[in-house]
């Protein structure tokens, strides 16, 4: 594989970890949000999917995002008769967001995102070489 080529697929993978990210963010920001009627469901967690994709031009395999779908978990149950949403027995339903699990993955997203740039610098780094032996 050329340094082109593994560029353009550590681009891709970043592109892709940066949209997880970005859902991520989603969820962490929608974590207490709840409905605002009884009955009314709260905010669902939202994952993102991926897929290998095979460039046939350049015959390299690239992850992109597949979809980015709704986590059907059941909702978390809080005792709460005085929140606007609460039913008659006064609960209210929560997102099936957790939060450490959100960061956990956050932190698993950003390693894969720096990988991918660690690859950028040292293609680019290796061109800057090859050019300067060129010159010399």
């Amino acid at each position: 594989m050329d340094l082109k080529n593994a560029m353009e697929v550590a681009a891709m993978g970043m592109k892709a970890q940066g949209t997880r990210m970005r859902v991520i963010s989603e969820n962490l920001a929608n974590a207490e949000t709840t409905g605002e009627k009884p009955g009314e469901d709260p905010y669902r967690r939202q994952l993102v999917t991926f897929k290998n994709i095979l460039d046939r031009n350049t015959k390299l395999h690239k992850v992109e995002v597949n979809n980015i779908i709704t986590d059907n978990s059941d909702f978390v149950l809080k005792y709460d008769p005085n929140h606007p949403a609460a039913d008659e027995a006064g609960y209210i339903k929560k997102p099936n967001v957790n939060t450490l699990v959100e960061m956990m993955d956050m932190r698993e997203s950003q390693r894969s995102y720096e990988a991918n740039l660690g690859v950028i610098q040292m293609s680019r780094s290796m061109l800057n070489r090859t050019i300067d032996l060129l010159r010399g």
